[in-house]
């Protein structure tokens, strides 16, 4: 199973930039996309089912802004649109599909980078997923796949230093996603690469992407119980559509 999470930065933007030509190119099983930016009323849906998928979008009720959807080959035996808190998902932030043995999330973390309102709200979406997902993980295996606007350690971003203090690598954060591994999770591609100098995301400014100074801040976190299940995991850096690039796990 091919599963690949994309926060694409906008749905329609990236269709034009040859989105759907990767998509048939590349052919994933899964693909969970992040900040589609639309509602369905303003792009083609049918041109992603033409190619095979089984389509489900959760768009955020401000226009042009957040929202999540999950694209998959396999028809779900269950699709669960939100997580039952209107503050969230009014902003389209989570979208699950069960399969058979598995279930797969799309999420998209709110980021704190706009100033302490949006932080305090980044905070309290953490707090809530903590639970949520320490809650359904009782009963499920799951990929909780996406955007969580957080690197983890220093070496997954550029200048851990001068960035000490910035939201996505402040203290807190990082300890939330240690404590979310404590449940039973794995970060998937640190499983298998340890190197330095991978990323998924980079700013627009002073040529970040050329000169490779990134964040890594996307993940598919795995259930631990399904860990021998992985054959591959990886950042696919060359695809360019948007401020991320495309992150890849191969199960068996």
């Amino acid at each position: 199973m091919k599963i690949i999470s994309y926060n694409i930065n906008g749905i329609r933007a990236a269709i034009k930039k040859k989105f759907l030509n990767w998509i048939e190119t590349e052919s994933p099983d899964i693909l969970c996309l992040q900040e589609i930016k639309a509602n369905t009323d303003q792009f083609n849906t049918s041109d992603f089912e033409k190619l095979g998928y089984h389509c489900y979008w959760h768009s955020a009720q401000k226009k042009g802004y957040s929202g999540v959807a999950i694209l998959s080959k396999y028809k779900p035996i269950n699709i669960v649109y939100g997580c039952g808190v209107e503050k969230f998902d009014n902003e389209g932030r989570i979208l699950r599909i069960d399969l058979d043995d598995l279930s797969i999330l799309s999420c998209y973390f709110p980021s704190g980078t706009s100033g302490d309102l949006r932080q305090s709200f980044k905070f309290n979406f953490l707090s809530f997923f903590y639970e949520f997902i320490k809650d359904l993980k009782k009963t499920k295996s799951l990929v909780v796949s996406g955007d969580y606007n957080i690197c983890h350690k220093p070496i997954d971003i550029h200048d851990p230093i001068r960035n000490k203090s910035s939201s996505g690598f402040l203290p807190e954060e990082r300890e939330w996603i240690t404590e979310f591994l404590k449940l039973g999770f794995i970060d998937t591609f640190r499983s298998i690469n340890p190197d330095p100098d991978h990323y998924s995301w980079w700013s627009y400014r002073a040529n970040s992407r050329q000169n490779n100074k990134g964040w890594r801040i996307d993940y598919h976190m795995l259930s631990e119980d399904v860990r021998h299940r992985i054959k591959h995991a990886s950042i696919l850096h060359d695809i360019h559509h948007s401020d991320h690039c495309p992150i890849l796990l191969e199960l068996n």
